[in-house]
């Protein structure tokens, strides 16, 4: 994925950001620097393939979840750097300290609070089924025996795989979800289990399909938080502090209705 570009001021600051950025993607050092106006500035992995939560346009990043990040940050008196990447380094590159915080949908669980520390959630979801419009699914458990596309290491990868069998061979796991949702239009999966925001993005963008989108009363409601190294309390407080600031303020409800009105 791609960056957004950050120009320098001086020859002296670049030096300083091409030293930081070589100590970040070594030894896990620190990302953070210094922003403007002398702001700590934070680096955020996201993996921007997410819309309307994560998504890039042309060379800038945008959606819901990056104008939280945006929004808690200039509340909070930091600043941030979205990195684009892929969902796996999402968890590794925070892991090895190559960036500092992690905003890309991600649903906050307990088998990943014991490897990593979470905010508050900015974002609560559950999971959608979606099917072709003359399909007789009502439910999860009507997917057995159909191929089913998934985004890979997601929570509906979880709950398929709760269902079918994590081995199960009809399930199709995906890098992205856009690969699967196309996948699904052209008739090569039967099903695709995704969070709510995001297939209903699709579903809005795609005229003419017949489709159907399902919620299963299995599925539990899920919230996204923004994710940091386990232990680092300084930038997991920042963040909280960000987002108390524009929960109480109006901010954050202001950016869910404009993302999803309904």
């Amino acid at each position: 994925m791609m960056k957004k570009s950050w120009l320098p001021a001086t020859v002296l600051t670049l030096s300083l950001s091409m030293l930081l950025a070589a100590c970040g993607s070594g030894g896990g050092q620190p990302a953070n620097s210094s922003g403007g106006a002398g702001k700590e500035k934070f680096v955020v992995a996201t993996e921007a393939a997410y819309p309307p939560f994560e998504k890039m346009e042309g060379d800038k990043m945008s959606g819901y979840s990056i104008d939280v990040i945006q929004a808690a940050a200039e509340a909070g008196g930091f600043e941030v750097e979205n990195r684009n990447t892929t969902w796996d380094l999402v968890f590794t590159d925070l892991e090895n300290g190559k960036v500092d915080a992690s905003i890309s949908s991600i649903t906050i669980t307990d088998e990943r609070k014991q490897k990593f520390d979470f905010s508050e959630p900015y974002f609560e979801a559950t999971q959608l089924i979606m099917v072709p419009e003359d399909s007789t699914v009502t439910k999860l458990e009507d997917l057995k025996g159909l191929k089913v596309g998934v985004q890979i290491a997601t929570t509906g990868d979880t709950v398929v795989g709760r269902v079918l069998g994590a081995t199960n061979q009809d399930i199709k796991r995906y890098d992205d979800l856009p690969s699967a949702v196309d996948d699904f239009f052209n008739k090569r999966v039967d099903a695709v289990v995704a969070d709510n925001g995001v297939i209903k993005y699709f579903a809005d963008q795609i005229k003419g399909g017949k489709y159907k989108l399902l919620k299963d009363d299995s599925f539990e409601k899920e919230h996204y938080g923004i994710m940091v190294k386990k232990g680092n309390k300084e930038m997991l407080d920042k963040i909280n502090n960000g987002l108390k600031i524009i929960k109480e303020n109006g901010k954050l409800k202001e950016l869910q209705s404009k993302y999803f009105p309904e």
